[in-house]
């Protein structure tokens, strides 16, 4: 079979041929100084632990040596080779680089960005090469004689420019989803503040907000579940109704659109039903996550549910105030997290309560923005599968 992709530009039409990476680029293994040498004033290192930024496909070191060892240029193809494997980025800084990363480096530009996106293909197959029990890592053997099936440099290029712009629109969407979060995060905290009010249709000022307990605003009750969590009569994952547990709060103020686990028949008396566009909230694990219902659910322990309210509450503004209420929580909490949260405390949770037909407004311009957050988060997700298509087309 000729060494040619399942997608091609049509004006190109030689077979690849098969190369080892080794023989294409050079490869430097990291090797991490004496952590005494660590400082700010240094060389920016990369270790392992920068993962998270390696998956950001633009890498920062995290801390700074004045003692480098093995060193990468700006430009370099920065891997991960042990725990996990593969995970690529593009290094913006020259660094020193630690164990358990390495730097690829092709001089010429355009062959180097082709093997970048190469790579990025290849991030899940490293689990064959990956070898140990504790740490799954692999040697300088097996990332020199990686296969590669490659094209005429030309070919190289166009498809290296192709997946790149690919990537910058990537990049953009997922800067202004972030650039609107803040917005929306600032603004949140100008209304709550009282620093921005709303007008009556009228033109006129609504009443001042009445400070409130969170007590004397609502009232909510636990979810429940039969124990053992484990046992299988519990859970009809193909018949059984929506169940609702911490993991399935997503970020967005909602459920995700479908729960990770069902509840059978036989469960579903020891739980408690919520009807959807009710108010749920994450009490245990990651504590603070609010939901407004979008389906009906059977609703697990971890979670509180909002059952009534003493004053006229707009749900839609009434999920913004508790949302805030825990990021002010997070702030005064120990390194940022709430370790737990009791019934009776968030019964002492102060908040001020504008009257209704503010609370609509407020809720009615937030909502307007989260929308264009959802709208940019879809066309986000959509450019992501598109790449992801195109790397499992593309390449032999």
């Amino acid at each position: 079979m000729a060494n040619i992709p399942q997608l091609r530009f049509p004006e190109f039409g030689d077979n690849w041929e098969e190369k080892k990476l080794g023989n294409v680029t050079s490869i430097v293994m990291g090797q991490s100084p004496d952590s005494t040498s660590y400082n700010s004033n240094g060389i920016g290192l990369y270790l392992i632990q920068g993962n998270a930024d390696i998956k950001k496909r633009k890498t920062l070191p995290r801390v700074w040596t004045d003692t480098p060892t093995k060193e990468c240029k700006v430009g370099d193809i920065i891997m991960t080779v042990r725990a996990p494997v593969g995970a690529v980025a593009k290094s913006i800084h020259n660094a020193c680089i630690g164990r358990g990363v390495c730097a690829i480096r092709n001089n010429q530009h355009s062959v180097s960005n082709y093997i970048y996106q190469f790579l990025l293909s290849f991030e899940k197959k490293w689990v064959k090469f990956e070898q140990g029990s504790t740490f799954t890592a692999v040697n300088t053997k097996d990332v020199k004689s990686l296969k590669l099936i490659l094209p005429p440099v030309q070919e190289q290029t166009k498809i290296a420019a192709f997946l790149t712009a690919v990537d910058n629109k990537i990049e953009q969407l997922s800067k202004k989803q972030e650039l609107l979060g803040e917005y929306k995060k600032g603004l949140m905290q100008k209304i709550f503040s009282q620093a921005i009010r709303f007008k009556a249709d009228d033109g006129g000022d609504y009443p001042d907000w009445e400070e409130l307990k969170l007590g004397e605003v609502a009232r909510f009750r636990r979810g429940s579940f039969p124990q053992p969590y484990g046992n299988p009569e519990w859970y009809d994952d193909e018949d059984g109704k929506p169940f609702v547990q911490v993991y399935d709060v997503a970020g967005n103020m909602r459920l995700k659109s479908t729960t990770k686990r069902k509840i059978s028949v036989l469960a579903q008396s020891s739980s408690v039903f919520v009807p959807k566009g009710n108010v749920v909230l994450t009490i245990q694990g990651s504590i603070g996550r609010i939901a407004l219902t979008q389906y009906d659910a059977y609703v697990d322990r971890t979670l509180l549910i909002f059952t009534g309210y003493i004053k006229e509450v707009n749900k839609q503004f009434f999920i913004y105030v508790i949302y805030l209420l825990f990021e002010i929580e997070k702030i005064k909490a120990p390194g940022g997290t709430i370790k737990t949260i009791t019934k009776e405390a968030l019964t002492s949770f102060k908040l001020d309560l504008p009257c209704f037909d503010e609370q609509t407004k407020i809720a009615n311009f937030l909502s307007s923005i989260d929308s264009k957050i959802e709208q940019v988060g879809k066309q986000l997700d959509k450019s992501k599968q598109f790449k992801k298509a195109l790397l499992q087309q593309m390449f032999v």
